[in-house]
């Protein structure tokens, strides 16, 4: 799957996206509530806002992921260090322990 990009230059380039769900999924009507003027002036836009909201959200979803994932790895990261610092020195508590 492919999405627009805009750079600096306001160059318009492809860019390939990673898609986060199935595309072969069977279509669901869903109910959402948008503001009225917004939906009025998308309509003149675009004819088609089912697959704009579409694209928007799964661009939201991957968005989220990519933080859930570096969150993940920052975690990940820290509790690395913070064995190799316990490895390399010990535990405070040790020195303290009544066991």
């Amino acid at each position: 799957m492919y999405g627009l990009q805009i750079d600096r230059h306001a160059h318009i380039m492809r860019t390939e996206v990673r898609v986060h769900y199935d595309l072969n999924a069977a279509r669901r009507p869903v109910n959402l509530s948008l503001n009225e003027d917004l939906v009025r002036k998308l309509r003149k836009v675009t004819d088609n806002l089912s697959a704009q909201v579409e694209r928007l959200l799964s661009a939201y979803l991957a968005e989220e992921e990519a933080k859930r994932l570096d969150a993940e790895a920052r975690l990940a990261r820290a509790v690395e260090g913070w064995n190799a610092f316990g490895e390399r020195v010990g535990s405070f508590a040790d020195e303290h322990s009544t066991l």
